[in-house]
């Protein structure tokens, strides 16, 4: 059966996902890139952005993991891009990645602002969903056409999605950053020990991945 999977979301050691004033030149918020460096060092993420090299051990087993059995994404809208209200007249914006984004699936932006579907290069095509998070989970569903939905974040999406229950399975990327201020993943779900059970708990010489399952 298909599901709803979180992978390689990465949380600073003090929480967060992001630090504060995220903005076009700093996604992450300032400072808040260097959780990333994990990723940015494996062979998988160096072959993304056209680069020799990286390591190929524990952390490039799960990089390179995260797109296996996947059909279609979800994003926030902080995810596609950093401005905010309603999309401009003749937007050009259509992403952080260029014109051929990493997904390669659909991929349903929740917005709360209506905007035309965009085909990108590699089989991406970024839909804008404005009906809410269960509208753009049926649809997913349906676009992966058997196959997994990845939930792809940021914070406020995914906790949107585990206080509705819907998320199946988490991978969680600890970094032992801090940002001191930011999002944080868990805010106001209390509710994460009595639904999810830890079922891998693998560190490598950088990181430590954790998978969590939803308890049956």
């Amino acid at each position: 059966m298909a599901k709803l999977v979180v992978r390689c979301f990465t949380l600073s050691l003090d929480g967060f996902s992001a630090a504060r004033d995220q903005s076009l030149e700093n996604p992450f918020g300032t400072n808040g890139i260097q959780i990333m460096e994990w990723a940015f060092a494996t062979k998988t993420f160096r072959t993304m952005f056209g680069q020799d090299g990286g390591s190929t051990g524990i952390d490039d087993s799960f990089a390179a993991s995260a797109d296996v059995g996947i059909g279609a994404n979800i994003l926030g809208r902080n995810m596609f891009g950093p401005r905010r209200g309603p999309w401009r007249e003749n937007e050009d914006w259509k992403g952080w990645w260029g014109p051929n984004p990493p997904y390669h699936t659909p991929v349903f932006v929740l917005t709360n602002y209506p905007r035309p579907s965009i085909p990108m290069e590699g089989g991406t095509t970024f839909h804008f969903v404005t009906e809410g998070i269960e509208v753009a989970l049926k649809r997913a569903f349906e676009a992966a056409k058997g196959l997994d939905v990845r939930l792809g974040g940021g914070a406020h999406v995914i906790r949107q999605y585990l206080r509705a229950g819907l998320v199946d399975e988490l991978h969680l990327v600890l970094t032992s950053k801090l940002l001191g201020a930011g999002e944080r993943l868990f805010e106001g779900t209390d509710s994460i020990s009595k639904m999810y059970e830890c079922v891998e708990y693998r560190p490598s010489e950088t990181v430590t991945h954790v998978r969590l399952h939803k308890r049956a």
